[in-house]
């Protein structure tokens, strides 16, 4: 039985969550993006931009950003992983269209260039962009939680993906330890697998990047 596969990076590669339709559940990592998604799926969510513009924001980060806050990152291009510092990258988009990148977003370029250079507007089809935060924002009746970085917050999600099946989550925590899996990475994970599953909203859409990819956000 194909499964609904989750996907997010962590410091040292990737961690997938996966959940099949009787409620089977587990988790994997992996340095590289490939070999996780060769787990046969039937849909996929990652928390990685997918669909890239050569200068401004994104119209999905944005409308993103007005549900669920700061934890969209803004200002994903596609050449922001050629530049060799976070400095002159700043300075190259500032000069161009007055829009930086944020640290976070800065941190994970080689990530989001592992992830375009393995999609196509075919193969999105079946794997789509999603974020946790707009995630759990749907699953809790679209009200935002106490921030993740929080114990209030972090037993707020594992609840929400406990009651969608993620039974072994709270065990899986545990075992996460020597991995260099964060707590809040396989938590993320969790969340895209159960959009893969359910998910049948999402913000943006309307903008096409150069190589043909939706740039679209699923929830």
């Amino acid at each position: 039985m194909r499964a609904y596969l989750g996907l997010d990076g962590f410091r040292f590669g990737w961690v997938a969550a996966w959940i099949d339709e009787r409620g089977d559940h587990g988790f994997d990592y992996s340095p590289g993006l490939m070999r996780l998604l060769a787990i046969p799926h039937a849909r996929a969510m990652i928390d990685m931009p997918i669909g890239l513009k050569s200068e401004g924001y994104r119209r999905c980060d944005k409308d993103a950003r007005k549900l669920v806050g700061t934890a969209v990152f803004l200002g994903a291009r596609r050449d922001l992983w050629t530049f060799p510092d976070m400095a002159t990258a700043n300075a190259h988009y500032r000069q161009r269209d007055d829009k930086g990148v944020s640290a976070q977003l800065w941190n994970i370029r080689d990530k989001m260039r592992e992830v375009d250079e393995a999609m196509t507007p075919t193969r999105q089809a079946v794997i789509g962009e999603a974020h946790p935060e707009l995630i759990f924002w749907n699953l809790a009746g679209r009200v935002r939680l106490a921030k993740k970085t929080t114990a209030e917050g972090r037993e707020q999600r594992i609840a929400l993906l406990e009651q969608r099946g993620f039974t072994r989550l709270p065990k899986w925590l545990t075992l996460r330890h020597g991995t260099g899996i964060g707590r809040d990475d396989l938590i993320d994970a969790c969340a895209c697998a159960v959009a893969a599953r359910d998910s049948t909203q999402r913000v943006g859409g309307e903008e096409i990047d150069p190589r043909g990819l939706r740039m679209e956000i699923n929830f």
